[in-house]
Parts: structure tokens; C-alpha cells; sequence
């Protein structure tokens, strides 16, 4: 079960507003917070920063944690085709 997940840094792929690594990954952050957020106002909280999102899970139900967990692996998947842009530590 996720309790927190901490995003940081830039993926450096490519210039500024051309990263495909970075627009990917801050896609399926914001996709997932905006969905587990619709799904439950209370289900967790966030802060965001230049090049830094931390999420914090403040209830857990099975769709919640669905929905983290396939956050998680779509990361896992941009990290098997970008290995030296974005780095998963668990």
C-alpha cells in the first residue's frame, strides 16, 4: 500500500517545453491525482514546486489505492524506455 510518493528533479531528455520523459511523467501525475481526487476530495493531499510534486495518501479505499498503484507501474514502464531520464527508487 502507498502512503507517499515523491517526484523530483527534470527527466533532461531534451530542451525545456520539448521533454517528452518530463511531460509524460507530470501527464500521469496530474491524471491521477485530478482522477483519485474526483473519485475522493479527502483521499489524499499534494504540494508541487518547480520540478518537485509530493503526494501524501490520507485514506485508502480499493479504487484509491487502484489508481496509485497503476501510477506506479505506468512510471516503471517510461523508466524501461527512458532508464537514463527517470529512476524509480521504491
Amino acid at each position: 500500500m502507498i502512503s507517499s510518493l515523491e517526484i523530483k528533479g527534470h527527466a533532461l531528455y531534451d530542451d525545456y517545453g520539448k521533454d517528452i520523459v518530463c511531460a509524460s511523467v507530470s501527464t500521469m501525475v496530474i491524471t491521477t491525482v485530478n482522477a483519485t481526487l474526483r473519485y475522493d476530495n479527502k483521499s489524499l493531499s499534494y504540494s508541487k514546486d518547480e520540478g518537485y510534486v509530493q503526494i501524501v495518501m490520507e485514506k485508502h479505499s480499493k479504487v484509491v489505492d487502484l489508481l496509485m498503484e497503476n501510477l506506479i507501474s505506468l512510471l516503471k514502464e517510461l523508466e524501461k524506455q527512458y532508464p537514463k531520464n527517470i529512476k524509480i527508487n521504491e
